[in-house]
């Protein structure tokens, strides 16, 4: 989560006591007493908003905007007077400030103005990265989104599965999207300019299976629940994959190995899929992927309807990221396509709620999913979180929340 704050101000003083007010609030200030000091810092590639006092010596808080609206346009840029007055506020505005205080101005009124510009950031960086994801030729990045440490886990792990060449699995949660994860490792591979058939395993008989084999030559043949393939045709799988001319990309969302011991999956096909497996997180595993993953589908879903995506504002990110979402993708993806059409009853679970009760959940599900990417290393979980030690150790005492818990052997 986007919090840098680039604060610019020549006196010592105010600008101390701002750089406290913003801290106390959970932001990250940056500070600089002139805009000589501050002008390395703007652009396109710094992933905060900028406060700076109007009236400094030499190079002013209106060149700053001009100079921040030149390097990048989309960069927020809050303006602070002690002289504050109608003209000037109108002329800050209408140059492209995001917004307008006097000082002295209370923390709140302060803290909420740079919370709202966050966002916008947040927003435009993360539409950004989905662009360049989308110019690159990397089908992985293109059609896997996210920003989340897990779903950068989840991209190489389908760019090595994709060059191994070898039989691959691809394991999820309901609802994950294996067979989109199946269909990028099918286009990241060398065959990808060949067929991608994709085939139900339950009740697929030699028949039906020998035929979406030949249809599969020279690409991919993807089976879905592999474990519950029944066990005729596993032995006509395991005869074409000695025959060659397709690749097998299976997906599971149960425990193959299990059914391996009950005998009800071939050992030698098991093994074959274990050379290469990619693993899906879940939602609740990458709370944070929630929102990027919600714009995208909301846009999706209003392109298909061809009308105007509505505004997705923070209290509804929030009241999405509060919830546990067990259908994940899938049901994100439902949840956005209500959203459009003007039914978004998947807030019907936090609705009694408010805001501040809704953000308290999205801060433990952010902590407990850190705490496990982390091995229940505190200290490297607020890190990765960009929090200080002690406000992180404050956090997991506030929810109740034991690092050890999150520990695993090996």
């Amino acid at each position: 989560m986007i919090c840098k704050v680039l604060l610019v101000d020549d006196d010592l003083a105010v600008r101390e006591a701002l750089g406290q007010t913003l801290e106390l609030n959970d932001f990250e200030p940056v500070t600089a007493g002139s805009f000589v000091e501050a002008k390395d810092l703007i652009g396109p590639s710094f992933s905060g908003v900028v406060v700076s006092d109007i009236r400094m010596p030499g190079r002013d808080g209106f060149h700053l905007l001009d100079y921040a609206q030149g390097r990048d346009p989309e960069l927020p840029v809050i303006l602070l007077t002690g002289e504050g007055d109608i003209p000037m506020a109108v002329r800050a505005m209408s140059q492209g400030a995001f917004g307008f205080l006097e000082k002295p101005c209370s923390p709140a009124e302060l803290a909420g103005l740079v919370r709202r510009a966050l966002k916008t950031r947040e927003m435009v960086l993360d539409n950004r990265r989905m662009k360049a994801q989308l110019e690159a030729g990397d089908p992985a990045a293109r059609m896997i989104f996210g920003l989340s440490e897990p779903v950068t886990r989840l991209r190489e792990q389908v760019r090595t599965a994709a060059r191994a060449g070898t039989e691959a699995l691809v394991r999820g949660a309901p609802g994950s999207g294996i067979s989109k994860v199946a269909e990028v490792v099918h286009l990241s591979s060398v065959q990808s300019k060949g067929p991608f058939v994709k085939r139900a395993a339950a009740g697929l008989d030699r028949a039906g299976f020998e035929a979406a084999w030949e249809a599969a030559q020279g690409g991919a043949l993807f089976l879905d629940e592999i474990g519950v393939l029944p066990e005729d045709t596993q032995l006509a799988l395991t005869d074409a994959l000695e025959r060659g001319g397709a690749r097998l990309i299976a997906g599971t969302t149960q425990d193959l190995k299990h059914m391996v011991a009950e005998g009800r999956l071939s050992a030698d096909l098991y093994y074959r899929l274990d050379v290469a497996q990619v693993r899906i997180p879940s939602l609740a595993e990458r709370p944070e992927d929630i929102p990027v993953l919600f714009r995208h589908y909301v846009a999706q879903a209003a392109e298909q309807a061809g009308i105007q995506p509505p505004e997705i504002t923070p209290e509804h990110e929030a009241g999405l990221m509060a919830q546990d979402w067990p259908g994940n993708a899938r049901s994100l993806m439902s949840a956005a396509m209500r959203f459009v059409l003007g039914m978004p009853e998947e807030l019907s679970k936090t609705s009694e709620m408010g805001l501040a009760e809704q953000m308290a959940q999205v801060e433990r599900s952010l902590l407990v999913a850190a705490l496990g990417r982390h091995n229940g290393v505190a200290a490297e979980a607020a890190k990765a979180l960009k929090l200080p030690r002690k406000t992180m150790y404050d956090k997991l005492a506030k929810y109740g929340l034991k690092p050890e818990a999150f520990r695993r052997e090996g």
